[in-house]
C-alpha cells in the first residue's frame, strides 16, 4: 500500500488523528496536498494507533515516517 493510499483512507474515514514527524504535527489532508508525488508513491504500512512506517525494497518495515497521535 502506498503512503498516498494510507493518507486517503485516513481522510475518507475522517479518522481523528494527527501525524507527527519530529516536532511537527500534520493532518492527513495537509500531507496529501503538500508532499511530493514521489514520496506519496512510497510503499508504507499503517500500524493503527502507533505509526506509519516505510516498507523497504526487500519488503521489511523500514523507518517510521510518522507517529500517530489521537486528537
Amino acid at each position: 500500500m502506498s503512503l498516498k493510499e494510507i493518507l486517503e483512507g485516513i481522510v475518507q474515514n475522517n479518522t481523528p488523528i494527527l501525524l507527527c514527524s519530529g516536532d511537527k504535527e500534520y493532518e492527513a489532508s495537509t500531507l496529501l496536498e503538500t508532499l511530493h508525488p514521489v514520496k506519496l508513491k512510497r510503499q508504507a504500512h499503517l500500524q493503527n494507533g502507533l505509526y506509519i512506517a516505510a516498507i523497504s525494497d526487500g519488503g521489511y518495515l523500514g523507518d517510521v515516517m510518522y507517529k500517530v497521535k489521537q486528537k
